[in-house]
Order: C-alpha cells, then structure tokens, then sequence
C-alpha cells in the first residue's frame, strides 16, 4: 500500500471525483481515503455535490414559467 499523503489526495481530489486519474494514481488516493477520515468526509462532500449538480441538470422548468420567460423575451426584442 502506498499512502500518497493528504496534500496529494486533497490536490487530486477533484481529478479523482471525475475519474481523470491514470490508474495508479487513482489507486494511491482510494488506499488514501481508506485510511484517513478527514480526506474521506471531503470526498464524502464532493460526492454530493456531484449528485446534486447531476440531479438539479434533470430537472426541468415547469412549462408556465418556460412560456412566461419565451414571451418576455419576445417582447424586449420587439423593443430593443
């Protein structure tokens, strides 16, 4: 086991999140994140905040409000 330091796992936190690592390095900070907690709760964080992002890109704007904003815009490039 090869612990890369929290330096390094909090460095490449964000690379690792997005699976952008090579293999060896994602491996050294997983082994990380095993054994020390607090790189485990930031990782625990960036988690959810992934989910959220992904979560709040599915949702989609009820269609009054789409048909309000359509008409606004509509308007102001009949004024501009």
């Amino acid at each position: 086991m090869t612990d890369c330091g929290c330096d390094k796992a909090k460095k490449d936190l964000e690379e690792y999140l997005h699976h952008e690592l090579q293999a060896e390095d994602a491996r050294d900070i997983r082994e990380h994140l095993e054994a020390c907690a607090d790189c485990a709760g930031e990782h625990q964080v960036g988690v959810v905040l992934i989910e959220a992002v992904q979560r709040a890109c599915r949702e989609t704007a009820p269609e009054e409000l789409r048909v309000q904003v359509l008409a606004r815009l509509r308007e102001l490039q009949l004024h501009a």
